[in-house]
């Protein structure tokens, strides 16, 4: 894969954070942490545990083959790998923080969410890590505080696109939309053909910011919009922002029946059922999508734009810190070193079938590739995650909110946008009066 420079990124702000649960899934393992941060365990043999939690419940067999590559260079240091449902792990990693009984290593929401821990004291700096000048400035700008010190390795680069069901559109003679009247020509075959063209629902507020984060910006043309939002040149009621809006609502008559009240496992279900023929959702989806139905054909494509290009939305999803109050600060940070190097990088991504934030990794899939691809020659910002995830609520809580208004007949999508604008006022210095 070529080297992925991620140069959109240098215009983004740092004061955002993820969304609760796009990249989670729906275990329900939602114990508290234990209170034993820092054991020490089989004494005898002189090992140290580290306490290892994240919100990926999803993940734990691709951990332990991460870890088991860590243990193997590093004999005396062993990892209890902990996560959490992806919905509660906020709340519980904070309470655990607070009590002094947190993890020694734990996975930091990108961007503003992660970077509070750091502003609250619980993370260890990180910069003297050997082998953190790997990544880009750009990457490490998901974990740098407004210190400017470095508080979390990143892990993986996340995209959203649009998957597809190749059976179905071989079936029908279907191509990959080059426009947006394309994709709503597919949407009208499969409808008069009985096939539920998205799986879709709008029951999930993040669900709906996440595919606005792949409608959008064909409506907008990517980071040309962006660039001029966040140096307050156009807003939220202008007419790229509006159509973008309007195109969400415009997907309706393809969505299924009832989905005001469906949520992602309904979702995951219709689509790998072959219910459905689209999904719109983020890559550390596949590999879920495959273990639900091994038979499926899939494959995605990034959103067409007015302007005759594509482009995939893509984020720095997530790092990983030490516990600034860990007993284990030296064998902790053992870890984040081996997290900057190749064989991590790999070890992940063909593990978990996720894109590495190691620069230059590649995998053994060609989904895996064709995105990190895409990254490299076409990105575009999820731009509610990286610049507008600030205020009380968020900006990009209330896009979600008034979204699931306008698909319940509540809120027109000129409404919508007022709302997003009048959120965005409240905190983002561009748009303050």
């Amino acid at each position: 894969m070529k080297k992925r420079s991620l140069t959109f990124f240098l215009t983004l702000a740092l004061g955002s954070s993820l969304l609760l649960s796009a990249c989670g899934g729906n275990g329900s393992d939602t114990a508290a942490p234990g209170t034993d941060q820092g054991k020490q365990a089989g004494d005898s043999k002189g090992e140290v545990v580290l306490q290892m939690h994240s919100w990926r419940v999803e993940d734990v067999a691709g951990y332990e083959k991460v870890i088991k590559a860590f243990e193997e260079e590093n004999p005396g240091i062993k990892i209890e790998f902990k996560p959490f449902k992806a919905t509660e792990y906020n709340t519980i990693l904070n309470t655990a923080l607070q009590s002094d009984s947190g993890p020694d290593i734990m996975q930091l929401r990108p961007y503003g969410a992660g970077m509070a821990l750091a502003e609250a004291g619980y993370l260890e700096p990180l910069d003297s890590v050997k082998g953190l000048d790997v990544f880009s400035k750009e990457s490490l700008a998901a974990a740098t505080g407004k210190d400017g010190k470095v508080y979390g390795v990143p892990l993986s680069l996340n995209t959203t696109q649009i998957y597809y069901n190749k059976k179905i559109f071989d079936q029908y003679g279907l191509k990959e939309p080059k426009s947006w009247d394309e994709l709503i020509a597919i949407a009208k075959t499969l409808k008069e053909k009985g096939i539920t063209p998205f799986a879709f629902g709008s029951k999930e507020g993040w669900l709906l910011s996440l595919s606005h984060g792949v409608i959008g910006p064909g409506a907008y043309n990517g980071s040309a919009f962006v660039d001029k939002v966040l140096k307050g040149e156009t807003n939220f009621l202008s007419p790229e922002f509006q159509k973008s809006i309007e195109r969400m609502k415009e997907l309706t008559p393809y969505f299924p029946d009832n989905f005001t009240g469906l949520e992602l496992t309904d979702l995951r279900t219709l689509f790998t059922a072959e219910k459905a023929a689209m999904f719109i959702n983020g890559s550390f989806e596949l590999e879920g999508l495959r273990k639900a139905n091994p038979d499926l054909q899939l494959d995605f494509f990034p959103m067409p734009t007015d302007d005759g290009k594509f482009v995939i939305t893509t984020w720095v999803d997530g790092s990983y810190g030490v516990n600034a109050k860990s007993k284990h600060k030296a064998e902790a940070l053992k870890f984040m070193e081996f997290m900057t190097t190749k064989k991590f990088g790999e070890t992940f991504a063909n593990s978990l079938m996720r894109i590495s934030a190691v620069p230059d990794v590649k995998t053994e899939d060609p989904l895996i590739n064709k995105m990190a691809d895409l990254i490299s020659t076409s990105p575009t910002p999820y731009l509610m995650v990286v610049n507008f995830n600030e205020g009380n609520p968020t900006t990009k809580q209330t896009l979600e909110t008034a979204l699931q208004g306008m698909y319940l007949g509540q809120l027109t999508p000129e409404q919508v946008a007022q709302e997003v604008q009048k959120s965005a006022e409240t905190w983002f210095a561009p748009f303050k009066k």
